[in-house]
């Protein structure tokens, strides 16, 4: 158990800033810090945020005994193109599956539409002789000569990383182990995907995918981490390095080196697990997580306590997870994901007129370099924090508590120049359709997570972070009739908290296609005891005691013919017919709900068997704010006249610091409460009460 000198830190790298928490663990304290990423070297940023805080907080390196990080190292790689050379081996016959992907399209009629390029492209793509059925039987045996001269011709163009995926390997990697130990006696340095170890699942072009993947960022992210590493060995930092994965859980920095597909999801999935450990400590099971940074918003759904994760994702464009994988705009990744709808508006979204006199909102944003207009960094394009600025909802003498002052009049100007005097407006209403605009698209995100998936948000809290998240907040719960909202303290660095407040976590899953009325008990018992076995060695490595092990057993079906599968859980404590029959039942009603039908009458597939194997960590204990008898009048700094759209113009609001707030302390809207690292727009007729933690839960005055 951690003791009172030993500390939990999380550092989540964004687009724009680099976030810190550090809690105490005896006491919950928490410090904070704030720093402006590095995107040429991401490193710079980390430990410039590792730095801060522990000044802040007056703690030695020594003292951290828990230390998780989530970063966007691997997507931006993959976006930006900065992934060095890497090849592709596949079956005699299947070398274009990487060009031939998928016979969908994101916009059907989209004629100048344009899929993205292979990540390999075709000249080093290798095929080898050889073939497996659907049951892993071998049709051809490996031809052991061809894959030594695609050895020799792997060093001969410098390939330092290669992705293999042969047909049918997901049911016996007989043949992909051979030709992996076939290259590496050619070259022992070279790093080698094996889809059979990535993604164990049929679908070719998926599992080919996911490898390919994986390949193109091990040696970006196994540098990436390598120099982090190095980098706390440097200041003294003596506590394991764990990394946020895509799924919500944490994998040691060895485990992520060599399976980076599972974090390319990293940093947005700590922000979905803060919002649950926050609304778990109000007793809500059920709620949005709403994450507005500087680059993008995010929206996901949580469940009975459980962020809902989907294998349906796609990267390298501003794709969205979701039922089918009929998107086409990205590289499909069928790895677990949670289930996040991400939008280009983030408070560095740039504003901006097309060609047909249209105001327009992202999804370009100015990044940390140069950033909005306001910071005063050289950007010339007008961003939504710029028209927050102009329409008082901005203090310009405290941004990130006063260490960067903000140039309203340059905003301003910006505004006027690049969207005002094009649509013949004045500032003013320019910004707010910029606000408007930025909202919109918001909304259809939270509809996108919520309506889409057979949800109902009135039913539903609301959990509003990153640094813009509270500004835009309870105008989207107006719109989208949600109750409650919850705003955390320090909402700026929340996603770096969800860091500190989750387990490790690892994935496995097989194909075994079978009738779900006459399943194969045995074959799926064997199945499920081989998974949770290699899960508990894996759980091992990580030092993790057996008492702390939890394992979690889910099949995914379909209704015979389909092409996509919802996933449902299983009893963990016994795998029988009866058991696998309310499995069935739990499909048909999560069937139903997904896509609006179900049919219980029609027979039904069992297709993928998955373990999830959980390592409990300790978690933080947060620090109880209470009350000190002061009145929420001390904490009141004054009026400044704010722009409200429902009120259609300026009204004087009232100005609080957060930091002075007390548990029982309320404050009526309209207002605007300010903190460090972020600022809350309260409206006319609603109140915000503060909580034990200091949380703002804010509601309609009625329902407050």
């Amino acid at each position: 158990m951690l003791t009172g000198n030993q500390f939990h830190l999380g550092i989540d790298v964004g687009g724009t800033f680099t976030d810190a928490v550090l809690i105490r663990g005896e006491t919950g304290r928490i410090e904070t810090a704030k720093v402006p990423s590095t995107p040429a070297d991401p490193a710079v940023g980390f430990m410039e945020a590792l730095s801060r805080v522990l000044e802040k907080g007056a703690v030695g390196p020594g003292s951290i005994s828990h230390l998780v990080h989530g970063t966007t190292v691997a997507t931006n790689s993959l976006i930006e193109g900065r992934t060095p050379r890497t090849a592709f081996v596949t079956t005699e016959g299947f070398g274009d599956m990487l060009e031939i992907a998928r016979q969908v399209r994101p916009s059907l009629y989209d004629v100048h539409f344009e899929k993205l390029r292979p990540l390999v492209p075709r000249d080093l793509c290798y095929e080898v002789p050889e073939r497996l059925d659907a049951a892993g039987d071998v049709l051809r045996p490996l031809d052991e000569d061809a894959v030594r001269g695609i050895s020799r011709a792997l060093a001969e163009r410098g390939v330092r990383s290669v992705a293999v995926c042969l047909l049918h390997s997901y049911a016996n990697p007989v043949h992909e182990t051979r030709v992996a130990e076939i290259l590496r006696e050619g070259d022992p340095d070279l790093l080698i995907s094996l889809s059979s170890r990535v993604c164990p699942e049929f679908r070719e072009y998926f599992r080919a995918s996911t490898c390919v993947i994986n390949a193109c960022i091990i040696p970006v992210v196994a540098r990436y981490l390598a120099g982090i590493e190095e980098g706390l060995g440097r200041v003294g930092v003596e506590a394991e390095l764990l990394v946020m994965q895509s799924n919500g859980g944490v994998l040691t920095a060895e485990q992520a080196a060599s399976k980076p597909v599972f974090m390319v999801e990293s940093g947005p999935a700590a922000g979905v697990v803060s919002a649950n450990f926050i609304a778990g400590q109000l007793g809500r099971a059920d709620l949005i997580s709403f994450d507005m940074g500087g680059t993008t918003a995010k929206a996901g759904l949580i469940l009975d306590g459980r962020p809902r994760v989907t294998k349906e994702y796609e990267v390298g464009a501003q794709a969205q997870p979701g039922q089918g994988m009929t998107r086409a705009a990205g590289y499909p990744i069928r790895t677990p994901v949670i289930d996040l709808v991400e939008v280009g508006a983030g408070g560095g979204s740039l504003a901006w007129v097309d060609p047909g006199g249209v105001l327009r909102v992202g999804p370009r944003s100015a990044g940390a370099d140069p950033g909005p207009i306001c910071y005063g960094k050289g950007g010339t394009e007008p961003t939504i924090t710029d028209a927050n600025l102009v329409l008082g909802r901005l203090n310009p003498d405290f941004f990130l508590g006063g260490e960067m002052e903000l140039d309203a009049a340059a905003a301003a100007a910006g505004i006027r120049e690049r969207c005002a005097d094009p649509l013949g407006l004045d500032v003013v209403e320019a910004a707010n359709g910029i606000i408007e605009i930025a909202n919109a698209i918001m909304i259809n995100a939270l509809r996108l997570v919520t309506v889409r998936r057979g949800y109902d948000p009135r039913e539903l809290a609301m959990v509003a972070f990153g640094g813009a998240g509270p500004l835009h907040a309870s105008r989207l719960c107006m719109e989208m009739q949600i109750p409650a909202l919850v705003i955390p303290p320090s909402p700026g660095t929340a996603s770096a908290l969800g860091l500190l407040v989750t387990d490790l976590r690892h994935e496995f899953s097989h194909t075994r296609v079978m009738p779900a009325d006459a399943p194969d008990v045995g074959r799926i018992r064997s199945l499920f005891e081989r998974m949770e076995d290699e899960g508990r060695r894996t759980l091992e490595r990580g030092g993790v005691a057996p008492e702390a092990m939890e394992f979690r057993r889910g099949i995914e079906m379909r209704y015979a013919g389909q092409s996509s599968e919802v996933a449902v859980s299983c009893p963990a404590e016994r795998v029988d017919v009866p058991a696998l029959a309310d499995a069935v039942r739990s499909f048909h009603v999560a069937h139903e709900r997904a896509y609006g039908h179900g049919y219980p009458d029609e027979p039904v597939e069992l297709v993928n068997f998955t373990v999830t194997a959980i390592g409990r960590i300790p978690r933080p204990r947060l620090q109880r704010i209470g009350s000190n008898g002061t009145s929420v009048s001390d904490a009141r700094r004054g009026t400044r006249r704010v722009f409200f759209a429902d009120a259609a113009g300026f009204v004087e609001a009232g100005i609080y610091d957060r930091a002075l707030l007390r548990a029982g302390h309320a404050v009526i809207g309209p207002a605007i409460i300010e903190e460090v690292d972020s600022t809350t727009l309260v409206h006319a007729g609603y109140r915000a009460a503060v909580d034990e933690f200091g949380n703002l839960l804010i509601a309609a005055g009625a329902r407050a």
